[in-house]
């Protein structure tokens, strides 16, 4: 049976579902709920001809193990994901709890170009070419497998060709605020029964 002719089944039992009415909420409590997602920070980085631009995310993520993609999240307009797109490859640093300072340098107003690495430690990424951040937890080299607009961002799809990762503590975006990661392992309630 197609999928079209399950979905215009009416049930075998009980009533007819009721009619779906709009969602009706304050759009900015919604927002505020957002904040609790909780996501690791990450510097987007780029060497488009010589020309270095980084920019701070923390909305990266797996898309798919195979091929194995990333996702990105950013602006509209934004020149990172222009530059990206442009030289058709970047990097993706993963931020470890200390280096906070370094996701508010590349989130706030800074020189343009290489001026925005200055008196940082970091080494081109193989293939890439963009800078890879001395100390962050994981290094993603990819190449840009598309862009997709959707409402007012443009995920950025990376397919990764080179990583590399340690362990560590993540720096962790949570309710509008950067917070040092500590991993504890949770005990489900299967591990933690007595036989």
């Amino acid at each position: 049976m197609s999928a079209a002719a399950v979905s215009t089944l009416a049930p075998v039992d009980g009533p007819a579902p009721a009619a779906r009415r709009p969602a009706r909420q304050d759009p900015a409590e919604r927002r505020r709920a957002l904040y609790h997602l909780a996501s690791p920070v990450s510097v987007l980085t780029v060497n488009r001809d010589g020309h270095l631009h980084g920019t701070t995310a923390s909305t990266v993520t797996l898309i798919s193990k195979d091929p194995l993609l990333l996702g990105v999240c950013l602006r509209v307009g934004s020149s990172f994901a222009q530059l990206a797109g442009e030289e058709g490859r970047f990097a993706v640093n993963v931020l470890g709890a200390q280096q906070a300072d370094l996701a508010q340098r590349f989130a706030s107003r800074r020189p343009d170009g290489g001026g925005q690495f200055a008196g940082l430690r970091w080494s081109p990424a193989p293939y890439a070419g963009a800078p890879l951040l001395a100390g962050a937890l994981a290094h993603y080299v990819c190449r840009v497998h598309g862009t997709l607009p959707l409402g007012d961002s443009l995920v950025l799809l990376g397919r990764v060709v080179h990583a590399t990762a340690v362990e560590d503590s993540p720096l962790l975006s949570y309710s509008g605020a950067l917070f040092a990661g500590s991993l504890q392992p949770v005990l489900t309630s299967k591990e933690t029964s007595t036989p």
